[in-house]
């Protein structure tokens, strides 16, 4: 990882702006902190609910913080509240609360210190960044921390509800009139954008948010030049600045991951590209006929496999597998993931395509096999089927024995799992040459460091309210 210059610069305040669910903070923290450690008179204020800074500072002590202070904003919750059970409450309570909690905490952090933002980094999907950056005159600059084809799937919104319909659509009809995406089909595309609830809090804000972020300073992405290059060049051409900055495992600091339950011991056992990998992230468990027919397929099949598995195996999986699998299989509670994929004897990645695991692959050079849930994981599916050709969906989406034997066989034991090696090798090299010095994510981080620390010369609207 590339040394950045040290900015000399004023002392600033700068508002972060955390989305408090699944793995969006956490890459929010890792960005900042990169920024945070070469412009050591800005002080950043990390804003985001008391459960998700607890988790993403969980370890960290006050010299690991230096100039980062975390603050906490209303999640939403009563204080008698009693969850209903279903996964999305907390989070449509919480974008419900929006933006009022995050306004309240920093107009009070402004009235104490007397001292306004000059810039607001926020995650993407907190479109009212883009209206109280104005307010304050400040600069704004939301991170995307998908991929770039999701991303102009929410920018053109509108135009793809125009040309399809809403709802009531054909889900075999191709994207071909958006650069880029002509492999892509309806079905494809995230819940909320043409079909599903339009008008569910989620969907609205990720609306908005396309709409909005053409008015950003710059929008900064968790991805690399040489992904996409006609869908960045149509950002590029929507957006005032684009700024690629990762794939951030490559171009911010990694937290130390322990091999607690000797993982890399036991691949280092098994002959080169040869192991499956299997974990679906830290939100997804695939329903139980699911985990069935993927254990089935597992002691059916020859390959030798590790798995992440989240909850209580013994009790989740079929009985007697454990003891059926002992000798070739493997499954821990967690796993240190990059590490994993990067070792040689792993052949595949058993995954839910979620962007970062997406991300880790590559670096990795190990092709997928995708059984995708929910959110942009259809549309990663398709690309890295489809058009990057480096892995493969599971049959109609589903896990079943027969599905799964299938995928393993292709990608572990066959000449097409032999390309699909080759080419994402070639998307490895072009991610870590972007994180050289001098890559394009590097300049593009070096860009971003300019942009937040430096002042905008007017008085925000806050700053005035204070005189």
């Amino acid at each position: 990882m590339e040394a950045l210059p040290v900015m000399p610069s004023t002392v600033l305040h700068v508002a972060v702006l955390a989305f408090p669910f699944g793995s969006h903070a956490g890459p929010l923290l890792s960005l900042v902190r990169r920024i945070a450690a070469v412009a050591p008179n800005v002080t950043f204020f990390f804003f985001s609910t008391e459960k998700s800074n607890a988790s993403i500072f969980s370890g960290m002590e006050k010299e690991d913080l230096g100039n980062i202070k975390p603050y906490n904003v209303y999640d939403g919750l009563s204080d008698n509240y009693v969850p209903s059970g279903h996964p999305l409450e907390p989070v449509n309570r919480f974008i419900n609360a929006t933006p009022g909690n995050y306004r309240v905490a920093m107009q009070k952090l402004v009235a104490e210190n007397g001292k306004s933002f000059s810039c607001l980094i926020t995650d993407a999907l907190l479109w009212f960044g883009g209206e109280m950056a104005e307010e304050m005159n400040a600069k704004w600059v939301p991170l995307w921390t998908a991929g770039h084809h999701s991303l102009l799937v929410h920018v053109l919104t509108d135009v793809l509800r125009q040309k399809i319909g809403c709802n009531d659509v054909c889900e075999d009809q191709n994207i071909d009139f958006i650069p880029g995406l002509s492999a892509v089909k309806v079905a494809d595309l995230p819940e909320g954008v043409v079909t599903g609830e339009l008008d569910a809090p989620f969907s609205v804000m990720i609306h908005k948010m396309g709409l909005m972020l053409p008015r950003a300073t710059a929008v900064a992405v968790n991805s690399f030049q040489g992904i996409n290059p006609l869908i960045v060049d149509e950002l590029k051409s929507r957006f005032q600045q684009l700024l690629n900055v990762g794939p951030f495992i490559l171009t911010t600091q990694q937290p130390f991951l322990p091999d607690d339950h000797g993982c890399l011991e036991w691949l280092s056992k098994h002959r080169n590209a040869s192991v499956a990998y299997i974990s679906f992230g830290t939100v997804v468990t695939p329903p139980p006929q699911e985990l069935t027919a993927l254990a089935d397929a597992l002691e059916e099949c020859e390959f030798p496999f590790l798995w992440s598995f989240r909850g209580n195996a013994e009790k989740l999986l079929p009985k007697g597998f454990l003891e059926k699998t002992r000798t070739k299989g493997k499954i821990v509670p967690w796993a240190p993931q990059l590490d994993i994929l990067k070792h040689a004897s792993v052949g595949v990645f058993v995954t839910h395509s979620g962007w970062n695991s997406i991300l880790e692959t590559i670096v990795g050079g190990v092709p997928m096999v995708c059984r995708p849930f929910f959110g942009d994981q259809n549309l990663n599916t398709r690309l890295i089927e489809t058009v990057w050709e480096i892995g493969v969906g599971v049959d109609n989406g589903v896990f079943t024995k027969s599905a799964v034997l299938k995928a393993l066989e292709l990608t572990l034991s066959s000449e097409k799992g032999k390309l699909m090696r080759q080419k994402i090798a070639m998307f490895k090299e072009s991610a870590m040459k972007a994180a050289k010095p001098n890559g394009n994510s590097q300049t593009n981080l070096k860009t971003l460091v300019e942009l937040v620390t430096t002042e905008n010369s007017t008085l925000s609207v806050w700053g005035r309210s204070l005189n």
